[in-house]
């Protein structure tokens, strides 16, 4: 019924989330029945150190929280999107937010809800090995064999369909919570099942039987070729010196990656446009950092370490199957259960996400604005609708065509990578403008697509044809500085346009500083030092839990306490910024931002 009245409430929940629902829904998207099975490749070939693919992206989470929570609630708008023609104007602004809205609202989104999908069909093949539907094991569709595991994902895939459609985000939110109750709840205890085995032998026997390098929670610094020896053969995630760098001093802020976007985006952004208050946005985006890297990862790193003891024959490529392997073969038939509905709740949580946050951009920001600008809310719901069950097919139409996901998340790295620049400089930087940010969008995958066109012909491109996370300085590099021409030699935004910009939203920082000068009526939301200062504090409270449980459960005791106590420093100086913080005054004339017509 909520669903029902318009898109606001489709989409955005009515803006009515508390942190806690918009945070967890967060953790639970990102909770996808692939996350598990990734970690456990990660770990399988480049020991725990491996995950750094994933932890680097905390410094961009944690700037979200700080520097752009409140920005995207103080915007007022329905999806990311529509931000780019609050934000520029003109047919740039208006090209840029269409292709934005179909390229991530229908191809990048089917993606994900591809190789989500491909991993549950993983899922159901290991643990059902002779599954059958209606006596087969598998049905020729267009031309094809499709199994019948696949064949069950698909359905799996309209269920989710159904009550994404019916229930809009508030629905989703909500059985997003339940759904990630289960989930780590049924992880926690396939870790200890893990454990528990004979082959393992608790947490001392996990320390005795893997070598210390598979342990080991930093990658190793210098030459690739002098790695440590793990597990199976395999070495420790060892980098370069400009590997690293590109690890913790690029990737997190200038590529695009679904659940941490830099400077917020995707369903994250919804997730916080929909809070009911600023403050509220940035506590969920704060919930969601925190549990997404210092609650979820341990139980699956313990489970793959475990699975390297238990299964070390699985041949390179098939490591991800260990977990679900440990699934089938330790658990007694309640748990095997519980554990099967944690993976069918993970994949449904990320799914009906996907779905309900793909159909925003395509209504919202293609349909309303391009198509049907003047169709009321009735009708915009019935379309929502629609067009969720499509974006449903599709993407099941790309699972079929899916051989592997493996390295899915290097290339999607990327292929983004120098957009970050933009989306983060848009908020604190008057001279961007639509074509900046329309160059540094199309740029990298231009560059991708001719390293792999020259890679076809045996022709290696200098840089571009390095392997990832190499790539990264040279996409960037190149991406950046094309916005940077880009901006400089194409008209800025008007000055109407920028002054209702920040009137509405309030930046800080000297990057507005021409543009704050025109209103002096208007005092900034937010001083970049003290955001700065929290920002520090919030990466060193996730990274100290994250190590610091990490050396506890590896008999490093004494290294794993000093941790959490840093820990505690970093969320004692979080809890007394939040405690003294003063709201502020709605009502003055000095901080009412003017509205502006969508």
């Amino acid at each position: 019924r909520r669903a029902g009245a318009n898109t606001d409430e489709f989409f955005g929940a009515g803006k009515n989330l508390p942190w806690w629902l918009a945070g967890t829904s967060m953790v639970a998207t990102t909770f996808a029945a692939d996350t598990p099975l990734a970690v456990t490749e990660l770990v399988a070939q480049s020991g725990v150190a491996g995950n750094w693919l994933w932890w680097n992206m905390a410094l961009g989470n944690m700037l979200t929280v700080f520097f752009f929570a409140s920005l995207w609630r103080r915007s007022g708008v329905l999806t990311d999107v529509e931000l780019v023609e609050i934000r520029y104007e003109g047919k740039a602004a208006a090209w840029l937010r269409g292709i934005k809205a179909v390229f991530f609202g229908l191809v990048l989104n089917a993606i994900v809800i591809g190789w989500v999908s491909l991993a549950m069909e993983t899922v159901l093949s290991v643990l059902f090995p002779d599954l059958t539907l209606f006596g087969q094991t598998s049905f020729s569709i267009l031309g094809g064999d499709i199994s019948a595991s696949l064949v069950l994902v698909a359905g799996l895939v309209l269920v989710v369909a159904v009550y994404a459609l019916m229930a809009g985000l508030w629905g989703v939110a909500v059985t997003d919570v339940f759904q990630f109750a289960i989930a780590i709840i049924g992880c926690f205890f396939l870790a200890y099942y893990a454990l528990d085995a004979p082959e393992v032998g608790g947490l001392a026997g996990l320390r005795e039987r893997l070598p210390e390098a598979t342990l080991q929670l930093l990658p190793n610094i210098g030459d690739q070729s002098t790695g440590d020896t793990i597990a199976g053969g395999a070495q420790v995630l060892s980098l370069s010196l400009m590997a690293f760098f590109a690890y913790v001093g690029v990737q997190w802020w200038a590529s695009w990656y679904p659940g941490s976007e830099p400077g917020g985006g995707g369903y994250v952004a919804q997730r916080m446009l929909s809070a009911k208050d600023e403050k509220n946005a940035v506590f969920a985006s704060l919930w969601f950092t925190i549990a997404h890297f210092c609650l979820r990862p341990w139980p699956w790193i313990l489970v793959a370490l475990a699975s390297l003891l238990l299964y070390p024959d699985l041949a390179a490529g098939q490591e991800r199957e260990g977990f679900v392997m440990a699934m089938r073969d330790l658990l007694p038939s309640g748990l095997r259960g519980l554990l099967f509905a944690s993976f069918l709740a993970a994949f449904m949580s990320t799914i009906s996400t996907q779905l309900n946050w793909g159909t925003s951009y395509l209504v919202n920001d293609v349909w309303q604005r391009f198509i049907e600008p003047k169709a009321d809310s009735k009708r915009l719901v019935f379309i929502s609708r629609v067009l969720t069950f499509c974006v449903a097919l599709f993407g099941l139409v790309v699972t079929a065509n899916l051989d592997s996901i493996s390295q899915a998340w290097g290339l999607i790295i990327t292929a983004s990578a120098g957009l970050g620049f933009v989306l983060i400089l848009r908020w604190y930087w008057w001279r961007i403008n639509a074509w900046s940010e329309l160059a540094v969008t199309l740029s990298p995958i231009v560059l991708m697509i001719a390293a792999l066109i020259a890679g076809q012909f045996g022709v290696s491109i200098p840089g571009l044809s390095a392997d990832f996370p190499g790539n990264l300085f040279y996409v960037a590099g190149f991406s950046i500085a094309l916005a940077l021409i880009v901006t400089f030699t194409t008209r800025p935004t008007t000055d109407e346009r920028l002054d209702a910009f920040y009137r509405k939203t309030r930046p800080g920082g000297p990057g507005w500083k021409t543009v704050a000068a025109r209103n002096p009526d208007i005092r900034p939301g937010d001083k970049l030092g003290p955001l700065f200062k929290n920002w520090l504090a919030g990466i060193i409270l996730v990274y100290s839990v994250l190590f610091g449980v990490g050396y506890l459960l590896f008999g490093k005791t004494l290294l794993g306490i000093v941790c959490l106590l840093v820990g505690a420093g970093a969320t004692a100086f979080l809890v007394n910024h939040f405690r003294n913080e003063t709201e502020l005054d709605s009502d003055g004339s000095a901080l009412s931002p003017t509205p502006i017509d969508r």
